[in-house]
């Protein structure tokens, strides 16, 4: 796979998905998007007239090149890589299964779960400029994993019980045990916050995504 480009600024891509032995995907910049219609039709009659290969329709286009993606990246206007939707989608759908709060299984193997699936995301996505969505997901899966906490600890005496072992005042630590809204409400209480805090997640060695990306690309 490669990826062929004309002088930045560049508006309109077109990915060209062509069938070979094995599928094949090009992305064409150009400055305007009449000149990615005309590139789009002379490259398909060529491929398709020419060569006799196959076009993928589907996944071909003319567009805005930050709403085309490449390899799970995309181009943004300041010419640097971002991250496409599609693959932090996935990535949170992932990170979703991994914390499934019915899973059964101890939590800090979940914990190596995740942070085997974060390192090597993180490795791939290195270079995207995706900083304020890893701080956004990084809130996110530690709320995921407080559900996944206290669903483990399932009746409210273990609750306040694990609470107060965390250091939780005894009031806070039943207040949260008796909460009845659901378990994503429970993990917003103050004792749950408080409790199982960055500290807590510290010691049990969850990685930070954001924090990650910054240290994968410092020079």
């Amino acid at each position: 796979m490669s990826q062929v480009r004309r002088e930045m600024p560049a508006w309109f891509g077109e990915g060209l998905g062509v069938r070979f032995p094995r599928a094949t995907r090009r992305n064409i910049y150009v400055q305007t998007k009449v000149a990615g219609e005309r590139v789009m039709a002379s490259v398909t009659a060529f491929l398709e007239g020419k060569l006799k290969l196959r076009v993928n329709r589907v996944k071909s286009a003319v567009a805005p090149v930050w709403e085309r993606k490449f390899l799970g990246y995309r181009l943004l206007l300041s010419g640097r890589l971002g991250l496409a939707p599609s693959s932090a989608d996935r990535a949170k759908d992932r990170l979703r299964q991994l914390t499934r709060r019915n899973r059964g299984r101890a939590l800090e193997e979940v914990v190596g779960e995740v942070n085997r699936f974060t390192v090597g995301w993180l490795g791939y996505f290195r270079y995207a400029e995706c900083r304020g969505w890893l701080r956004e997901l990084d809130g996110w899966l530690r709320q995921k994993l407080r559900c996944y906490r206290l669903k483990q600890a399932k009746r409210t005496k273990a609750i306040a019980e694990l609470l107060l072992s965390l250091g939780i005042p005894e009031r806070s630590a039943w207040a949260t045990a008796a909460c009845s809204r659901g378990w994503w409400a429970t993990t917003n209480t103050p004792g749950a916050k408080v409790g199982m805090d960055q500290g807590w997640f510290d010691r049990l060695g969850l990685i930070s995504l954001m924090q990650r990306h910054v240290a994968l690309n410092q020079p």
